[in-house]
This record gives structure tokens, C-alpha cells and sequence, in this order.
């Protein structure tokens, strides 16, 4: 069954000046990069945009940005995840204001103890879910949080702006096989995320969109598109090809992966990480860039 949402939907890193502080040139360069690529949607804000090292006026300034430049040339989601629902809600009606098409949220919890229950998750996803923007709920093993098939069952059932469910937890596709059959007439957008490492058994157990980074989006795309058009044997072709690059970026580099490929492609002048995390080494790096050369991603090239 045809979803609303499908496609490449990457997460735009926040890009900063040597010295730490924000790029605004930098993170416009960013986005047009990655619209160049023919990605579907742009997510910003979220965990690997560094949003755990934001301050709320950056966040706001990054929001307006992002949205402005855009500009409605494709979809933009905006993370707002938080541990206190009211400030949550703030969020959700600020992006509302600004023009945003997407809201994306984690369950609430703060630091590794802190955790709301399943009612309380509820509770805060609806209330979100009154602001009137479509919701993508995030299922990632960061929050620490278990949302069980049958909390997501029920929200996606019960709560009318939950649209879109991005599955990141071990055993995405049968998770996701599970919520589609549960709930499927209730998710207009299954998405997974963890750089697509698992993406092609999320595929066929019915995801429909994918949530990676924003270093080879255009590399990862056609394996979405080819799945989805039903041409298995390409999008597996396509799926072996960029596979060793998304392994090494999961497991090595994070989201300072997007950063070096896009500094080294003229994109960005820094791939400058805030402290606590540290630089990504230059073993890494260069592992990395003899993974992403023979792809010949734009990125590579973008700014030369």
C-alpha cells in the first residue's frame, strides 16, 4: 500500500566556526547541499545536528533558518524532544508559527535514569498531537525509553497527528513488520533511521521512508526508490554498494561523518564538534573517505 511519507529524509548537521560558534552561512550550505542530492525531506535538530549541545536560542535560530531558506522546496521536520511536556508543546507551537511540516519526538526521558512511563509517553505525545502538526515519533535506544508494540500500537491508533513512527531499536524489521500489521491504516510515514544500516530488511518488512544522516543521501536514495518501484535486485545492488560506507560512519564516526565529508567536499569550512565530543581521529577519517571516494557522492564535490 502506497504511504503519504516516503523516500531519503536525512538529518542536516549544525555546522560551527572553529571556535564553536554557529555558522549561519555554513548551515545554509548544508541544506542547499543536501537539496541538491533530490532528498525527500530534511529533518533538523535532532540527535545528530548535536541538539544535546544547543542552547534554546540556537535552536531557534537554527529553526528560523532552516525553515526560511528552504523555503516549502521540500518538507522540513523539526526535533523538539524534551523531558518536560510543556516546554515540548512550546516547541511544537513555535514550529507551527514558523512553517514547519513535521514535528519529530522522542519519549520523554532525561539523562539515564529519568524516564516517563508508557502513560506518561502517551500523555505527552497527544498533548503535542493538539497542536495540529503531523508527529513523527522517534524509537531509539538513546531515550532508554522501551516503546512496546503495543504503546505504539495504541498511539498510532488513538492519537490522530501521530503520522509518521521512525524505528531505530534492535529488531527494527520485525518491529516495524509488527506495528504495519497491527496498526498500518493508523502509519502514513514507517521510516527507519541508525544511517540505514539495516535498511533493506526494514524495506521489506514495509518501511517506507528512511532517516540517515546527510553525508551520501544520494547514494542511499536509490535504494529506497528502486524497493519501492519493486526492483529488488537493484535496490540490493544499491544497498551492497553503500553498505561498507554506512557501517563504518554507524559504528566509527556518528554524526561527525557528515561533517569531515562535507568539509572535505568545500561544503562546510570546520567539522568543529562542540566539547564533550571529541574530534573524529584521523584514522577514522581517513577510512572514511576511502569508503565514500569511489561512491563519488556530491558531497565529495559540492563545493570544489
Amino acid at each position: 500500500m502506497t504511504k503519504p511519507y516516503n523516500g531519503i529524509w536525512p538529518v542536516a548537521p549544525a555546522a560551527f566556526h572553529p571556535d564553536g560558534s554557529l555558522d549561519m552561512d555554513g548551515n545554509r550550505r548544508v541544506l542547499e547541499c543536501m537539496i541538491d542530492q533530490q532528498v525527500d525531506g530534511i529533518c533538523i535538530l535532532a540527535n545528530y545536528s548535536e541538539q544535546f549541545l544547543l542552547s534554546d536560542a540556537e535552536r531557534d535560530q537554527l529553526t528560523r533558518l532552516s525553515i526560511e531558506h528552504i523555503a516549502g522546496r521540500v518538507p522540513i521536520i523539526v526535533t523538539i524532544s524534551h523531558f518536560a511536556t510543556d516546554i515540548v508543546v512550546e516547541r511544537a507551537h513555535q514550529c507551527k508559527t514558523l512553517g514547519a511540516d513535521i514535528v519529530m519526538m522522542m519519549a520523554p526521558y532525561h539523562g539515564a535514569l529519568l524516564k516517563g512511563t508508557a502513560e506518561q509517553t502517551f500523555e505527552q505525545v497527544a498533548r503535542v498531537g493538539e497542536v495540529g502538526l503531523p508527529i513523527m515519533l522517534q524509537d531509539a535506544p538513546l531515550s532508554g525509553v522501551e516503546l512496546t508494540i503495543p504503546l505504539l500500537t495504541k498511539m498510532a491508533c488513538e492519537i490522530e497527528m501521530l503520522k509518521l513512527l521512525k524505528i531505530e531499536s534492535v529488531g527494527t524489521a520485525a518491529k516495524l513488520a509488527a506495528l504495519l500489521a497491527a496498526a498500518g491504516d493508523h502509519i502514513d510515514g514507517p521510516f527507519d533511521g541508525e544511517e540505514g544500516i539495516t535498511l533493506l530488511a526494514d524495506l521489506e518488512a514495509g518501511a517506507t521512508g528512511t532517516m540517515t544522516s546527510a553525508t551520501i543521501p544520494d547514494q542511499i536514495k536509490p535504494v529506497v526508490t528502486s524497493f519501492l518501484a519493486g526492483e529488488t535486485d537493484a535496490a540490493t545492488a544499491a544497498y551492497t554498494r553503500v553498505l561498507p560506507a554506512i557501517n563504518h560512519e554507524n559504528r566509527q564516526c556518528g554524526f561527525r561523518a557528515a561533517k569531515e565529508a562535507m568539509v572535505e567536499g568545500r561544503v562546510i569550512r570546520s567539522a568543529f564538534c562542540r566539547h564533550p565530543i571529541p574530534r573524529l581521529s584521523d584514522a577514522a577519517r581517513a577510512q572514511l573517505m576511502a569508503f565514500l571516494r569511489p561512491l563519488d557522492p556530491v558531497v565529495l564535490s559540492w563545493g570544489k
